[in-house]
């Protein structure tokens, strides 16, 4: 089983936040960033569908500039196999969507996981976008997934309550806390740091641009 996890880059939410040139830029200067938190539980939840399923493989994949490799390098130091960063600054969910969709033509994934949202922008966009490019079902909101073959059983927070749903791979989900228990979120240990150095992370040039 092959997964894929769309992960963005997000100031830590214990970072004092400043802006510059007339309020329209953040100024990065002595911001901490991070994974963003939807997809960090996304990313937990594919490595424990790794761990469950010998012989699979979890692909994250970033759409930022260079300065993000230390979160993509977490990524891989909590387990991640391998990392692809499409270099470009992103600016709207459309764009981003888009160039993630073009890497997975090229590259067949079994689950896509992304965050309902990031903690920046609040978009909630690239997962659904991303789907209907790729003429797969989406699930949003998904806070329960488990998989037995080529069927998952997946549960989705709607108003008022929880929806079952089951599906077919491939699909794209936009998971978020609820996904995997706070507690079993991965913290890096030295030698996940380590093998992290020598993991491929691949750079590639936007195709839309």
């Amino acid at each position: 089983m092959k997964i894929l996890v769309c992960i963005s880059s997000v100031p830590d939410t214990t970072t004092k936040v400043n802006f510059i040139e007339n309020n329209t830029s953040l100024n990065t200067s002595g911001v901490q960033f991070v994974i963003n938190p939807n997809d960090e539980f996304g990313l937990t939840k594919a490595l424990q569908l790794k761990e469950a399923n010998p012989g699979s493989k979890v692909t994250v994949i970033h759409v930022g500039p260079a300065n993000n490799d230390p979160v993509i390098r977490k990524s891989l130091a909590i387990g991640a196999d391998d990392a692809v960063r499409i270099s470009m600054v992103p600016t709207e969910s459309y764009s981003v969507a888009l160039e993630i969709s073009n890497y997975i033509k090229q590259n067949s994934f079994d689950i896509i996981i992304a965050g309902t949202e990031s903690i920046d922008y609040n978009g909630g966009a690239v997962g659904g976008i991303l789907a209907e490019m790729m003429s797969l079902p989406f699930i949003n909101a998904c806070n329960g997934l488990k998989i037995s073959g080529k069927t998952a059983e997946l549960t989705r927070e709607i108003d008022g309550g929880k929806e079952n749903i089951t599906a077919e791979l491939p699909f794209v989900i936009g998971g978020q806390k609820g996904l995997v228990l706070e507690s079993e979120l991965r913290i890096p240990n030295m030698r996940g740091i380590m093998q992290a150095r020598s993991k491929p992370l691949e750079v590639i040039e936007p195709l839309s641009t």
